[in-house]
């Protein structure tokens, strides 16, 4: 394999496709023969995979949202205080490339320009934390006195409407709820937060358009500094990276198949023993995971730095996209969490469910289960050999 380390444990080789994993490799652990299981379900192209991963349970049709994804369970037990419970981008420049989703109905739109990003994050409502003095924005002030009055009446409707009324408004009375959180933050003096550094906008103004790696690339990178400072400034504690949707459109100077078209119609090199262009995609994608683990190591933070107190967990769709296989599963872990998780390792899962990092994930967040997942993917078993 040109992915796939054959050494397990620490120490591990660096295969020519993860080769570029040399400077984060003590701050990653690398997640190999982990299998996503379908059950009764199909084998849908390009979604039964992550959605495994990221929700417990295989999907039955390509709109079927099983469950909640698990950075919102994450956010709401980490969230409490904080401007944004979570944040969602992409590098895509597609709103719709999301892989989060509160429910059966609620898909959690993606941010999908660095622009659109910094506005949001230091634009107008921004409070600077550092700030020598701060004046709470009287307009805020009475945005946030009207929405009290909306909530009111929301709550008295709740009691007089049926049940699938109720869930509609649970939803709405939710966001309502976001966006008071946000109100009352923009009124309050925020804690001094050292590592907060506002960024400059021109950056952000500069991000290329279109689907090449090149321009791919440039907003990964754009996002990811952007997502940094918001982490830094504790304006969320909980983000969302796409780099590349399923069914991925992203495109290589000089050769005229996209990335997911590739992965079925180029043939394997006899001589390589793989597709070269499908691999050249896999290697843009690996240098943008380095750049993402290395945006957060290099923020100080207490004694240490901000990865030190982060768990970031990197998943695909598919294994063999060619097939679109769910077995071997690769996942990607970086950071400690707080001392909680041990890096530089290459786990072996022996064939296990994939599932067993999601529920790693929320044990070590903090979220109560005694197990994650349904049917074949359920698991009350962590990944030991990463836990401190």
């Amino acid at each position: 394999s040109i992915f796939v380390p054959k050494k397990v444990g620490p120490n591990y080789d660096l295969p020519e496709e993860i080769a570029c994993f040399k400077p984060v490799k003590q701050y990653i652990n690398i997640l190999t023969n982990f299998n996503g299981f379908r059950d009764s379900a199909p084998n849908l192209c390009h979604y039964t995979g992550w959605v495994i991963q990221r929700a417990g349970t295989p999907p039955m049709t390509n709109i079927d949202r099983p469950g909640q994804t698990i950075d919102v369970t994450i956010a709401r037990k980490i969230s409490a205080g904080t401007r944004y419970q979570y944040l969602n981008v992409t590098a895509t420049s597609d709103a719709r490339d999301t892989l989060s989703y509160e429910n059966a109905t609620t898909v959690n739109a993606s941010i999908a320009s660095p622009l659109e990003l910094y506005e949001k994050l230091f634009g107008p409502g921004f409070q600077d934390p550092n700030a020598p003095e701060f004046k709470p924005d009287p307009m805020t002030m009475v945005r946030k006195s009207v929405l009290s009055g909306v909530l009111e009446d929301v709550r008295k409707m709740q009691k007089t409407v049926g049940a699938a009324d109720r869930e509609r408004l649970d939803q709405y009375f939710t966001a309502l709820r976001d966006l008071e959180r946000q109100f009352e933050l923009q009124i309050t003096k925020p804690e001094p937060r050292p590592a907060c550094v506002v960024p400059s906008r021109e950056a952000a103004e500069k991000a290329l358009s279109g689907v090449s790696a090149q321009a791919v690339g440039m907003r990964h990178k754009l996002m990811t500094d952007l997502l940094a400072m918001a982490l830094a400034c504790d304006q969320t504690r909980v983000v969302n990276m796409v780099y590349s949707k399923p069914f991925s459109g992203t495109t290589k100077d000089g050769y005229d198949k996209p990335h997911h078209t590739a992965t079925h119609e180029e043939p394997v090199d006899e001589r390589l023993g793989y597709q070269p262009n499908v691999s050249w995609f896999t290697r843009r994608a690996m240098e943008a995971w380095v750049y993402f683990v290395q945006a957060f190591a290099s923020v100080k933070e207490g004694n240490g730095t901000l990865l030190d107190n982060m768990l970031i967990y990197a998943t695909t769709d598919q294994s063999f996209a060619k097939v679109h296989s769910i077995e071997n599963l690769p996942m990607l872990v970086a950071g400690r969490a707080g001392g909680r998780i041990k890096t530089g390792l290459h786990i072996d899962g022996g064939g296990s469910p994939s599932t067993r990092m999601g529920y790693t994930a929320l044990k070590v967040m903090g979220v109560d289960v005694s197990s994650w997942g349904t049917q074949s993917n359920a698991t009350s078993k962590e990944i030991g050999e990463i836990l401190a």
